[in-house]
């Protein structure tokens, strides 16, 4: 994972290409929610102009998002 990517950018990623919807803001944090089938998921996003590769890769795995797709969109 070479590319770098702000929280708005993943943000905004995320909802457009994988379903995801804003639920809430706290200070610099986003709260995201998807349905998938009964099962609700959700993460948060940090709102930074850069997000580290290890935070990146948190929010992925908890939106249950695989990193190849989401740098096919990125």
């Amino acid at each position: 994972m070479a590319k770098t990517v702000s929280g708005k950018y993943c943000v905004k990623i995320l909802c457009r290409y994988f379903g995801f919807f804003v639920v809430s803001q706290k200070g610099s944090h986003i709260k995201l929610r998807r349905m998938v089938g009964r099962q609700t998921v959700t993460t948060i996003v940090p709102n930074h102009p850069e997000l580290s590769i290890g935070t990146l890769r948190g929010v992925l795995e908890l939106a249950e998002v695989d990193e190849a797709a989401f740098l096919e969109h990125a």
